[in-house]
């Protein structure tokens, strides 16, 4: 693998970037999922600044007094695991017949199919192994699979090393990225939200390859990947093509923003750290040094989530009802404005969303009055 020099200036911002997580804290590895959850958020500048410094975020929510819990239960995890061996089951038998149906092309069904042992010691060591095979594989003109290869990705001037599922190389030099997952596709859809999750990872996994890719003759990373899931209510195995290429380009838009995190780190007031061993309200004054961008989906992907969401709901602010809320109410930033908007108490009359919530407030006491009716009389009688 080639070797890169560190230049003075990436130097200079992996020592800020290590004053801010604490002298003696090591860095937290960025994995697949957090590089997704920044790309489904790109306006965080809060993520961004911590995933960059390898901040571990677990450690510091529960420093501040909001810890979350993440992860898969241990069914869950069992159970995806045994699909996934029953997907990979006799050389990827099954795998490689749905990869065909799906996105076979021009080339022959596959016959042989090539699988490199790609053991080695260490992710770096694993790495290596992982982009011969794939040049190898690649050179040979034939079908291999790439169970469990290892891809890095350089985030913030550090190395991330990355796991998908599968890598699968076409005769014709295609590389497709497979990724298995264990919820179910009824009716041959699927959750939306677990398939854009998926699509997002994937797209991390196709820019790691692009990287591979570009030193290898004759290869190309496809954006259209497999997404193979159980059968309706079955185990048994189905899949369905997922085109990345928006989720792509976010993610490139993303982790370019990471190699600039120094300007967010620069503009921070002097001593902010994010040491887990500070107090909690040195913690918490660090936290709010730095922008955040929350949204009720930040609960689902973000181990800060409790603590920004807590904050938002202090002051009212509209975020914390929703992304489409937040972009509907415009220059209306919390709900105090809102009200007052609505009320007729603030606002410009010409703004077209203080004239919405208006018109929304008239309509809503007009119904209110219809609902209530004419008033009971005093003497307790029923009208008849």
């Amino acid at each position: 693998m080639t070797q890169h020099r560190a230049t003075p200036q990436t130097t200079a911002l992996r020592q800020r970037l290590a004053e801010l997580r604490g002298p003696a804290v090591a860095p937290h590895p960025l994995d697949v999922r957090a590089l997704a959850a920044l790309a489904a958020n790109p306006g965080c500048k809060r993520r961004a600044l911590l995933d960059g410094a390898g901040v571990d975020k677990a450690v510091l929510a529960t420093a501040l007094g909001s810890p979350a819990a993440f992860g898969q239960s241990q069914f869950a995890f069992m159970r995806g695991n045994a699909f996934e061996a029953k997907v990979k089951a006799d050389g990827g038998t099954e795998l490689m017949r749905l990869l065909y149906e799906r996105l076979g092309g021009g080339s022959e069904a596959p016959r042989e199919v090539l699988v490199p042992d790609l053991t080695a010691a260490g992710p770096e060591g694993r790495a290596a192994r992982t982009a011969l095979a794939l040049r190898e594989a690649t050179g040979a003109g034939g079908w291999a699979l790439l169970d469990h290869p290892m891809l890095a990705l350089e985030v913030a001037g550090s190395p991330a090393y990355l796991e998908p599922d599968a890598v699968v190389v076409h005769p014709d030099g295609r590389w497709t990225v497979v990724e298995i997952k264990s919820f179910p596709m009824i009716d041959s859809s699927a959750d939306a939200a677990k398939v854009g999750a998926a699509a997002r990872q994937s797209a991390v996994y196709v820019l790691a390859l692009e990287r591979i890719a570009a030193v290898t003759q004759g290869a190309e990373v496809g954006h259209r990947v497999l997404l193979v899931c159980p059968k309706d209510f079955s185990n048994l195995p189905t899949a369905s093509v997922v085109d990345v290429r928006k989720q792509r380009a976010v993610t490139r838009r993303q982790l370019t923003r990471l190699t600039r995190i120094e300007e967010i780190a620069a503009a921070l007031p002097e001593g902010i750290t994010f040491d887990p061993e500070c107090s909690p309200q040195q913690l918490t004054a660090a936290v709010e040094s730095v922008t955040a961008a929350y949204a009720p989906e930040c609960l689902a992907a973000c181990e800060l989530a409790f603590h920004c969401r807590a904050k938002a709901r202090s002051v009212g602010a509209v975020q914390a009802l929703g992304r489409s809320v937040r972009g509907e109410l415009g220059g209306l930033t919390t709900v105090s404005d809102v009200l007052a908007a609505a009320a007729g108490k603030e606002g410009d009359p010409a703004d077209p969303t203080v004239a919405a919530l208006r018109r929304a407030a008239a309509l809503r006491a007009e119904v209110l009055e219809r609902a209530t009716g004419p008033a009971a009389p005093e003497d307790g009688t029923v009208c008849r």
